[in-house]
């Protein structure tokens, strides 16, 4: 018989079902948060996977259709590939987890959080993250749980717990925040210039309900949980660790690792290892965990040096940033182009400029975001870090790193009616030495004022870690951490924003969660950093947005017309507006609210394209003066084109002043003439006259 537990949270009552389904699982939870609905499952293999030196945890977030009431899009109308936002969501839940199991755990974990049904008013994320947590918690599989996660919103100026998705569309902060029972361990943001001190208020706002949910997971657990099963442990030997020092003392280690240099450091420690491979050449059980017994030296040796002596590998203050440079306009041709350099850590951003129907369309469960008129790409070639490996797409880490740096910039991007382009940055690893993304948020602000995109301030990002020892009070927080601070390190604290506040924010932690004065010490850090950035490096390069576009972006002309008149621009099946781009070169997008927009690169063919547009909704007057081209000549007179789709006649009467037999004697084909409109004749029929229009009469309409 399965059990089931109920909490109110956030004014809607969340209910956990317990062994009701998926009970070859090690652990599933049936988690309901109003009409939303998600299977939670926990499953681990049996035994460790052999030849590895990581924890092989996967976590997914599968995506179904039928829970929004949706037949997938396009050919194969079933649900393939993670969407980014499911890869996004997976990402959440990993890293509060992962830090949660044991270091030495090597067996396979899979967590899978299926999304059954989705309730607008109650988010399918943050329940996925609870279910995730329980499904572990109650299994036999060890963690060292329960985390819990909650959302905050910021709606005039009051926090919101748990926002609906109509609020959440409205609110100046999206934040998630996951706990333990003491402490934050995962911190993710996106903000409109959130002041830090508000910022710190909505964290701890989402610690203390944390705190409700995990006392009504620990109940769950109390009644359902099972005993945790015994694993074969792979930490490295410490005999080996006590030789290893024999043969290459502390000191020596620490002149190895301590370089401002990322190829000096890792040839050194190439060096150390191939000796000790030699020396330890009749111990083959000791060859097998070298690497990672190398790897552990190096890092204890580093924290050692930092915690205690405030030595940083590549001599730097514990609060100083690495040397910094930036430049725009490095690739020719392209829309918009930067180049941000902090240390051995190198991004180049390119932007693309294009119509609005050109933003990507979405196929997910968020009815309000059905188009991303902004997207941010980063890319994380492996000759940055020195490597050989085939490019095979984007992975995980680089679909989030892109996602965070589109979350910092979006608050300062100008509205569709102010600039009615789709926006796109890519974001180059040129070399990789220690938060690139936040480097990738700096570019591309860079790259977008160049591009002549009118954002309204410039945002910059930067990146603080931390060293942590026995007690919560002994720890240092580190400013602009490289690769081996971050390898080593227990935090990478990513903080992005303007001089007024936060827009982005996600933290990673290696450790059982931070105290408050270091999350406080973090943010005030990273905002002292991110002001000498915006003031002495991209301020200095690129003062403000251009003016307007480049020559190679497309420009955009935009007008409006009457909504009924749609159809005479578009023509039967397309053919007045296919003729009209066909003649011009351009690219036309309307609304069905009667919003026109005309995108080309050249001005000429542009105003052309608008001419004729005018010209087709305008409903012809007596006094009108127009430009019309001869399409096809009569005994009786001439037919004029004004625009495609929009043709008038000239009786022969009114082609010329004196009389003439033949109106091939003053017309020929396509020659243009200007006519003025005489209204309609007995019939009802607008008709015009050459010979009545003064020569020097200003053309009123298109």
């Amino acid at each position: 018989m399965f059990k089931t537990f109920s909490m109110e949270l956030a004014g809607r009552t969340l209910t956990v079902d317990i062994d009701r389904v998926a009970k070859q699982a090690n652990g599933a939870a049936l988690m309901h948060y109003g009409d939303t609905t998600i299977l939670s499952t926990a499953t681990a293999s049996k035994e460790p996977r052999e030849g590895i030196d990581f924890f092989p945890l996967s976590v997914e977030y599968e995506e179904k259709m039928y829970a929004v009431g949706k037949i997938p899009g396009g050919f194969n109308k079933r649900e393939g590939k993670a969407s980014e936002h499911a890869i996004l969501t997976s990402r959440v839940i990993d890293r509060p987890m992962r830090p949660l199991f044991p270091k030495d755990y090597r067996n396979d974990v899979t967590l899978v959080n299926m999304v059954m049904s989705v309730d607008p008013a109650c988010n399918p994320e943050v329940l996925a993250m609870l279910g995730s947590s329980i499904a572990t918690c109650i299994s036999d599989i060890p963690f060292d749980g329960p985390c819990a996660a909650t959302q905050i919103g910021l709606i005039n100026g009051k926090f919101v717990v748990n926002p609906t998705l109509a609020e959440k569309e409205v609110s100046s902060l999206k934040l998630t925040v996951a706990s333990t029972r003491e402490k934050v361990i995962m911190i993710e943001a996106g903000a409109d210039e959130v002041p830090e001190d508000q910022m710190i208020e909505a964290i701890y706002l989402a610690h203390e309900v944390n705190g409700e949910i995990i006392r009504f997971i620990d109940k769950i657990v109390e009644e359902c949980g099972k005993p945790k099963h015994s694993y074969e442990s792979c930490a490295i030997p410490e005999e080996l660790f006590e030789e290893m020092k024999k043969l290459v003392p502390p000191e020596e280690m620490e002149v190895a690792v301590f370089s401002d240099d990322k190829q000096t450091r890792e040839n050194n420690i190439a060096e150390i290892t191939q000796r000790l491979k030699e020396a330890f050449a009749d111990h083959e059980e000791w060859l097998a965990v070298l690497g990672e017994a190398v790897y552990q030296y190096q890092k204890k040796t580093v924290r050692k040096m930092i915690l205690k002596d405030h030595k940083r590998p590549d001599g730097r203050e514990i609060t100083q940033i690495r040397p910094l440079a930036a430049e725009v306009d490095i690739i020719p041709r392209v829309h918009g182009s930067a180049m941000f350099t902090r240390g051995q850590t190198q991004i180049c951003t390119i932007t693309t400029l294009a119509p609005l129907s050109e933003a990507q369309r979405l196929d997910g469960l968020d009815e309000f975001e059905i188009a991303k008129r902004y997207m941010h790409h980063y890319n994380f070639p492996s000759y940055s870090v020195g490597e050989t490996k085939p490019s095979r797409g984007p992975g995980r880490r680089e679909i989030g790193h892109g996602a965070l740096a589109e979350r910092a910039l979006i608050p300062v991007l100008p509205t569709e009616e102010e600039f009615p382009y789709a926006i796109r940055t890519v974001s180059e690893t040129f070399e990789s030495n220690g938060s690139t993304s936040q480097a990738s948020v700096c570019a591309s602000s860079m790259s977008l004022m160049a591009a002549g995109v009118p954002i309204r301030k410039p945002v910059a990002g930067i990146s603080c870690g931390l060293v942590t020892g026995d007690t919560d009070d002994d720890y240092i927080v580190l400013t602009d951490i490289q690769g081996l601070e971050d390898f080593f390190g227990d935090m990478d604290f990513k903080v992005a924003g303007t001089h007024d506040g936060i827009t982005a924010i996600q933290m990673d932690i290696k450790i059982h969660g931070l105290t408050r004065p270091i999350v406080e010490e973090a943010i005030r850090r990273t905002k002292e950093a991110r002001e000498y950035i915006l003031t002495e490096v991209i301020e200095k390069t690129i003062p403000a947005p251009r003016p307007e576009v480049g020559p190679y972006a497309p420009k955009i002309i935009q007008i409006t017309i009457d909504p009924q008149k749609i159809g005479d621009v578009v023509g039967q099946r397309g053919k007045t507006i296919n003729t009209i781009i066909e003649r011009t070169g351009v690219k036309i997008d309307i609304t069905d609210d009667g919003a026109v927009s005309i995108c080309g690169v050249d001005a000429k063919g542009m105003d052309e394209a608008r001419r004729m547009i005018e010209t087709i909704v305008t409903d012809f007057e007596e006094g009108q003066i127009l430009v019309g081209r001869v399409v096809s000549i009569k005994e009786f007179g001439a037919f004029l084109e004004f625009a495609p789709g929009k043709e008038g006649m000239v009786h022969i009467s009114k082609v010329a002043k004196e009389r003439i037999n033949r109106v091939e004697d003053v017309l020929t084909l396509g020659d243009k003439v200007k006519v003025k409109c005489l209204g309609k004749d007995k019939m009802g029929r607008l008709s015009f006259s050459i010979k009545d229009c003064p020569p020097d009469a200003k053309v009123t309409v298109g």
